[in-house]
């Protein structure tokens, strides 16, 4: 049995973490943190964590403990991160990795230096994704052109509102840490951009360049709630990637063109969409639908690399820093107009 720590006690702990560890076999909370007492009392309650602390002292300081999961404002991943990993402990880290480059290459120094320790870092992928990733391995599609993702919502106040709840707690209005620029450490890009980026690297790979715009378009903050980022591709595609916090209507969507058709994501399939002829424009296009089997969920794949003591494939410390620098690059791209080159490479297995 493998005893967890989380890091932490908001929305995601509550909402995410807590209730699908739950359901994983071999593997159980012994030890929740935060700042708010009342609702440590609450999720210890709920989903009978025995031990709860208000420092982190406390936390890492527990001998029972086999890993630690970091789910904390995102400037707070990296420093917690590394006292998880100095503890000797297995790590999940909650997205953002981090809000720093230098942090980031930190973060896989330390890992390094133990690979024993499993880190396994948010976004996780999906069986859509991986079954998408098989299709373009066997050259389903023909030479990739292009990609284009988007990931999207109403922004962190329909979040609030939901986590505000699940706590019994009164909702406060316009009271929300990811507006701030000193609290958050970044804005849309950060909070919801990395689903996008991350879909499209776990698909395509490297990424060389980025050149991205952003705005703020309806939301009290100085920070962007909109952006679009272009990425140039190593294997010479292009790709898009979009986020925002003014979509009350949701997007999540995932697609790749190629020389000999292109890959749609659904909800729990892919549509795999090839021509009927190479010299009739108009001709209808031959559609398969792909339905893979359910993947493993966040937990139950970090508890499976854990125990075979290998790194996750797609959601490891080498992705998550190459799609920080991409998320980074982008900021400094918006502020001046330029092309920026990217240095580091994801390691996928």
């Amino acid at each position: 049995m493998i005893n967890v720590g989380i890091l932490g006690a908001g929305g995601i702990a509550a909402l995410s973490h807590l209730p699908e560890i739950a359901a994983v076999e071999g593997m159980r909370v012994t030890h929740v943190c935060g700042r708010r007492e009342q609702r440590l009392r609450l999720l210890c309650e709920r989903f009978d964590v025995p031990r709860f602390s208000t420092s982190w002292a406390g936390l890492l300081g527990d001998d029972e403990l086999d890993a630690v999961i970091v789910a904390l404002p995102h400037p707070l991943h990296a420093e917690a991160g590394l006292a998880v990993l100095q503890r000797g402990l297995h790590l999940f880290m909650q997205k953002p990795l981090c809000t720093s480059i230098d942090e980031a290459n930190q973060l896989a120094a330390a890992s390094e230096a133990r690979p024993a320790q499993i880190v396994y870092c948010r976004p996780s992928f999906d069986a859509i994704v991986y079954e998408m990733k098989r299709q373009l391995a066997a050259g389903a599609i023909g030479t990739i052109s292009g990609a284009m993702a988007r990931h999207s919502h109403g922004g962190p106040e329909v979040y609030y509102a939901e986590v505000t709840d699940s706590f019994e707690e009164p909702r406060v209005e316009n009271d929300f840490w990811f507006f701030d620029a000193d609290t958050a450490g970044g804005g849309a890009l950060i909070d919801m951009g990395v689903y996008s980026i991350a879909n499209i690297v776990a698909l395509l790979g490297k990424v060389d360049h980025v050149t991205a715009r952003m705005a703020t378009v309806a939301k009290p903050t100085g920070m962007e709630d909109t952006a679009t980022l272009i990425l140039e591709m190593a294997n010479g595609a292009l790709a898009t990637a979009e986020t925002g916090w003014c979509d009350p209507a949701r997007s999540s969507y995932l697609r790749v063109h190629g020389t000999a058709g292109k890959l749609i994501k659904r909800d729990e399939a892919i549509d795999y969409i090839r021509p009927s002829s190479f010299e009739r424009e108009w001709a209808a296009p031959l559609v398969d639908v792909i339905s893979p089997a359910p993947a493993l969920n966040q937990h139950e794949e970090w508890l499976r690399c854990i125990e075979s003591g290998r790194q996750p494939e797609l959601s490891n410390l080498w992705v998550a820093r190459h799609v920080t620098e991409i998320m980074l690059a982008a900021v400094a791209s918006n502020e001046s107009g330029a092309r920026i080159a990217i240095e580091t490479d994801p390691r996928m297995s």
